[in-house]
Protein backbone atom coordinates (compact mmCIF):
# COMPACT_ATOMS: atom_id res chain seq x y z
CA UNK A 1 0.00 0.00 0.00
CA UNK A 2 1.24 3.41 -0.80
CA UNK A 3 0.93 6.44 1.41
CA UNK A 4 -0.08 9.59 -0.38
CA UNK A 5 -0.31 13.10 0.81
CA UNK A 6 -3.64 14.83 0.40
CA UNK A 7 -4.23 17.56 -2.10
CA UNK A 8 -4.83 20.98 -0.61
CA UNK A 9 -8.50 21.68 0.11
CA UNK A 10 -10.63 22.99 -2.73
CA UNK A 11 -11.22 26.71 -2.59
CA UNK A 12 -14.01 29.00 -3.62
CA UNK A 13 -13.44 31.88 -6.04
CA UNK A 14 -12.89 34.10 -2.99
CA UNK A 15 -10.00 31.85 -1.91
CA UNK A 16 -11.68 30.36 1.16
CA UNK A 17 -11.85 26.57 1.64
CA UNK A 18 -14.85 24.95 -0.03
CA UNK A 19 -16.90 22.16 1.53
CA UNK A 20 -15.70 18.59 1.67
CA UNK A 21 -15.63 16.59 -1.59
CA UNK A 22 -18.33 14.36 -0.06
CA UNK A 23 -20.82 17.21 -0.45
CA UNK A 24 -21.11 18.37 3.16
CA UNK A 25 -20.41 22.00 4.05
CA UNK A 26 -17.52 21.29 6.45
CA UNK A 27 -13.98 21.58 5.15
CA UNK A 28 -12.25 18.39 4.05
CA UNK A 29 -9.98 18.51 7.13
CA UNK A 30 -12.92 18.72 9.55
CA UNK A 31 -15.12 16.26 7.64
CA UNK A 32 -13.67 13.25 5.79
CA UNK A 33 -10.05 14.23 6.38
CA UNK A 34 -10.28 13.26 10.05
CA UNK A 35 -11.33 9.73 9.04
CA UNK A 36 -8.58 9.52 6.41
CA UNK A 37 -6.01 10.59 9.02
CA UNK A 38 -7.27 7.89 11.41
CA UNK A 39 -8.38 10.36 14.10
CA UNK A 40 -11.75 8.61 14.37
CA UNK A 41 -13.85 6.01 12.58
CA UNK A 42 -16.92 6.85 10.53
CA UNK A 43 -19.91 6.52 12.90
CA UNK A 44 -22.45 5.41 10.26
CA UNK A 45 -22.50 3.56 6.95
CA UNK A 46 -23.38 6.84 5.21
CA UNK A 47 -20.43 8.65 6.80
CA UNK A 48 -18.17 5.81 5.66
CA UNK A 49 -19.61 6.02 2.13
CA UNK A 50 -18.95 9.77 2.05
CA UNK A 51 -15.42 9.32 3.36
CA UNK A 52 -14.69 6.61 0.81
CA UNK A 53 -15.94 8.86 -2.00
CA UNK A 54 -13.60 11.59 -0.71
CA UNK A 55 -10.80 9.01 -0.61
CA UNK A 56 -11.39 8.29 -4.30
CA UNK A 57 -11.25 12.03 -4.99
CA UNK A 58 -7.99 12.24 -3.01
CA UNK A 59 -6.71 8.91 -4.41
CA UNK A 60 -6.11 7.67 -0.86
CA UNK A 61 -5.55 3.96 -1.51
CA UNK A 62 -4.51 3.20 2.08
CA UNK A 63 -7.83 4.47 3.48
CA UNK A 64 -9.89 2.66 0.86
CA UNK A 65 -8.18 -0.64 1.62
CA UNK A 66 -8.37 -0.09 5.39
CA UNK A 67 -12.15 0.44 5.15
CA UNK A 68 -12.82 -2.52 2.82
CA UNK A 69 -14.17 -5.75 4.33
CA UNK A 70 -11.34 -8.31 4.65
CA UNK A 71 -13.54 -10.88 2.88
CA UNK A 72 -13.92 -8.76 -0.30
CA UNK A 73 -10.85 -6.46 -0.19
CA UNK A 74 -8.76 -6.43 -3.37
CA UNK A 75 -4.96 -6.45 -3.15
CA UNK A 76 -4.86 -2.87 -4.40
CA UNK A 77 -7.10 -0.09 -5.70
CA UNK A 78 -6.92 0.69 -9.40
CA UNK A 79 -7.61 4.38 -9.99
CA UNK A 80 -8.75 5.30 -13.49
CA UNK A 81 -6.25 7.78 -14.91
CA UNK A 82 -7.86 11.07 -15.81
CA UNK A 83 -11.07 10.46 -13.85
CA UNK A 84 -12.14 13.66 -12.16
CA UNK A 85 -14.88 13.15 -9.56
CA UNK A 86 -17.28 16.10 -9.45
CA UNK A 87 -19.96 15.31 -6.86
CA UNK A 88 -21.74 12.84 -4.63
CA UNK A 89 -25.50 12.51 -4.07
CA UNK A 90 -26.83 10.12 -1.44
CA UNK A 91 -30.07 8.70 -2.84
CA UNK A 92 -31.13 6.40 0.02
CA UNK A 93 -29.84 4.70 3.14
CA UNK A 94 -30.99 1.53 4.87
CA UNK A 95 -30.03 0.91 8.47
CA UNK A 96 -26.32 1.64 8.97
CA UNK A 97 -26.65 3.71 12.15
CA UNK A 98 -24.77 3.28 15.42
CA UNK A 99 -27.47 0.75 16.41
CA UNK A 100 -27.05 -1.55 13.39
CA UNK A 101 -24.50 -4.13 12.28
CA UNK A 102 -25.25 -3.81 8.55
CA UNK A 103 -26.41 -1.06 6.26
CA UNK A 104 -26.83 0.04 2.67
CA UNK A 105 -26.20 3.34 0.95
CA UNK A 106 -27.49 4.08 -2.55
CA UNK A 107 -25.61 6.93 -4.18
CA UNK A 108 -24.75 8.61 -7.44
CA UNK A 109 -21.13 9.68 -7.84
CA UNK A 110 -20.57 12.06 -10.72
CA UNK A 111 -17.39 12.42 -12.69
CA UNK A 112 -16.50 14.53 -15.66
CA UNK A 113 -18.33 12.77 -18.52
CA UNK A 114 -20.72 10.54 -16.54
CA UNK A 115 -21.84 9.10 -13.26
CA UNK A 116 -21.81 5.91 -11.24
CA UNK A 117 -25.02 4.78 -9.54
CA UNK A 118 -24.52 2.09 -6.90
CA UNK A 119 -26.14 0.48 -3.88
CA UNK A 120 -23.29 -0.34 -1.49
CA UNK A 121 -23.43 -2.80 1.39
CA UNK A 122 -21.62 -2.15 4.66
CA UNK A 123 -20.97 -4.22 7.79
CA UNK A 124 -19.34 -3.65 11.11
CA UNK A 125 -16.07 -5.49 11.72
CA UNK A 126 -14.62 -5.15 15.22
CA UNK A 127 -17.00 -2.22 15.78
CA UNK A 128 -15.95 -0.25 12.67
CA UNK A 129 -17.97 0.20 9.48
CA UNK A 130 -16.42 -1.34 6.36
CA UNK A 131 -17.48 -1.54 2.72
CA UNK A 132 -18.49 -5.05 1.64
CA UNK A 133 -19.57 -4.72 -1.99
CA UNK A 134 -21.88 -2.88 -4.30
CA UNK A 135 -24.45 -3.38 -7.00
CA UNK A 136 -24.36 -1.06 -9.98
CA UNK A 137 -27.72 0.43 -10.83
CA UNK A 138 -28.65 1.67 -14.34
Amino acid sequence: MSRRTSRPPRQTAAGTPAGCPCGLAETYAACCGRFHRGESAAPTAEALMRSRYSAFVQRDEAYLLRTWHPRTRPPRVEFEPGTRWTGLAIVATGEGSAFHSTGTVTFRASYRGGSLHERSRFERVDGAWVYVDGEFLD
